[in-house]
């Protein structure tokens, strides 16, 4: 996928990602060139997105939940992101529309792919998520949501959810858009 051996990024990628997010082509040429000064061979490892992650959070430990990011957004499961991934990844993550980061949301949960969300794959995004938040912003979560265990149990309430029962993907949309406490419940903005 992309133009990996030359400099340049292919006309075909450059349409794509500017129909496909907000980005101006002079903005996409920028990211690409700062792209490959970082990653000559156009590809970013597992290895070395988690560590451009973990500067997002230096008092915390993202390893995990960069990990879950990064299989979200690795759409051809080769291991790595190439530019096109890494942009559509950015964008979906920072300015997307809201059912686009939802749908990515949901692919994030979804650990085994398979189309539905476990309450056992809920707990192990939000205790990733957890070990992001700093041990003192911990203490200050309310007594409902102060362990991942808690939150997720309380996320399985909001959707009146059985222990082995599953969430689709339009159901896991519409049901956090129709509540934010739900949206919190599967997300960590770091304070600032």
């Amino acid at each position: 996928m992309g133009n990996s051996k030359s400099g340049a990024l292919s006309k075909e990628i450059l349409e794509d990602l500017k129909l496909n997010t907000k980005y101006t082509e002079d903005e996409l040429c920028k990211w690409y060139e700062s792209f490959q000064k970082q990653c000559p061979d156009g590809r970013i490892s597992r290895a070395e997105f988690e560590k451009i992650y973990g500067n997002f959070f230096p008092n915390s430990d993202p390893k995990v939940y960069a990990r879950h990011v990064f299989r979200s957004f690795d759409t051809n499961d080769d291991g790595t992101l190439d530019f096109r991934e890494y942009i559509i990844a950015l964008h979906l993550t920072s300015s997307g529309k809201t059912t686009l980061k939802l749908e990515w949301a949901f692919s994030l949960f979804d650990v085994d792919r398979n189309g539905e969300i476990s309450k056992s794959e809920v707990l192990e995004i939000i205790t990733a998520i957890f070990k992001m938040i700093p041990p003192e912003e911990q203490k200050m979560l309310a007594e409902d949501e102060n362990t991942p265990q808690k939150r997720a149990d309380k996320l399985w309430h909001y959707f009146k959810k059985g222990e082995n029962d599953k969430i689709a993907e339009g159901e896991f949309i519409s049901g956090v858009m129709k509540n934010e406490a739900i949206m919190n419940l599967i997300q960590y903005e770091p304070k600032k």
